[in-house]
């Protein structure tokens, strides 16, 4: 008997970021990881949330005439209470302005597939496709497969984002074969940092990394973010060159660190941490940062190579400046 699905808390279409071409991109909920920076906050939890954007409120009560557990309260500003909140969802059904949104929703397989299945023309012209995001995607691997496997029937380039923390034996079963693109974050490569920053180790992370270095080839594609004070410092960026160079990884692409988490804890409610850049990097420094990696990654590989390390060429030739993957 099939369990509950997992929680969709969003379905982006057009995007552009999250992979090459024109893509969709399914956001699904929940985390094994809690990073101070996230700027998903409301995909950690695997639970459906309430969010609460004041700027478009218009006061007129809907919501809090017909909350069962009288859990909002007509300020100014208007205010949720989170104990007594059920996230029954029926505010957010009624408010003519979605001010309160219910993030978390749960499609059917084929319900989902009929949706991204209407942009079939934009993937195809653009060399685009589909992409699953999160939180952590692979949480729901049964359900993750079945939509992989499914696109690929269609002929779809398909693409996962992940925080590297999975089984990895049932990820090469059930996703490896149908995903054409992994996009694999490395944060850390030292283990108290990772612990610090996410609330867990990184050991399965990085033995998983190296996993799919051998089995996935060009398909891996490893991220950094650069959180300002945290991932984004000559030390940390130095480890994880000399860590992918060690992998014949020669290809990276280093994201620029998205404030928007802010914002969105404060509307689903959550604890800001009190550490959290509120900007990304000067474009100077951004820039210091990417040079000193590639510059690093690009000599690393160079003395790998010249010293026989490689039984094959290097994934990818050497390392360029460019972090864009259509390189």
């Amino acid at each position: 008997m099939q369990g509950p699905l997992p929680l969709v808390f969003d379905i982006h279409r057009f995007a552009l970021d999250d992979g090459p071409g024109i893509r969709t991109t399914v956001f699904l909920k929940g985390c094994p990881l809690s990073c101070s920076w996230c700027h998903n906050p409301e995909s950690m939890s695997v639970e459906p949330e309430i969010a609460f954007y004041p700027d478009r409120c218009i006061r007129c009560g809907s919501c809090r005439d017909i909350c069962p557990e009288l859990a909002i309260t007509d300020g100014p500003p208007l205010q949720i209470d989170r104990l007594r909140c059920t996230t029954c969802g029926r505010c957010a059904d009624i408010c003519p302005t979605t001010a309160l949104r219910m993030m978390g929703k749960e499609y059917p397989v084929d319900d989902l597939l009929e949706i991204i299945l209407r942009d079939r023309h934009f993937f195809e012209a653009s060399g685009g496709g589909v992409t699953f995001s999160g939180g952590e995607p692979t949480l729901g691997i049964n359900y993750l497969s079945r939509l992989l496997a499914a696109l690929k029937a269609e002929g779809l380039h398909t693409a996962i984002q992940t925080c590297g923390l999975f089984d990895y034996d049932r990820f090469a079963r059930k996703i490896l074969p149908f995903a054409d693109l992994i996009m694999f974050d490395i944060k850390f490569i030292a283990a108290a940092e990772h612990r610090k920053y996410t609330g867990r180790d990184n050991e399965s992370i990085l033995k998983n990394f190296k996993l799919l270095a051998s089995d996935a080839g060009s398909r891996l594609l490893p991220r950094i973010p650069l959180v300002p004070g945290k991932t984004a410092t000559p030390w940390n960026l130095m480890e994880i060159a000399s860590f992918l160079a060690d992998l014949g990884i020669l290809r990276c692409d280093l994201l620029p660190y998205n404030p928007a988490g802010i914002a969105k804890r404060l509307a689903a409610g959550l604890k800001l941490p009190t550490d959290l850049p509120d900007a990304p990097l000067g474009v100077e420094e951004e820039d210091d940062l990417r040079n000193l990696f590639f510059n690093a990654l690009h000599s690393l590989s160079k003395s790998r190579l010249d010293a026989g390390k490689y039984s094959d060429d290097p994934q990818g030739g050497l390392p360029c400046r460019s972090t864009s993957i259509m390189q």
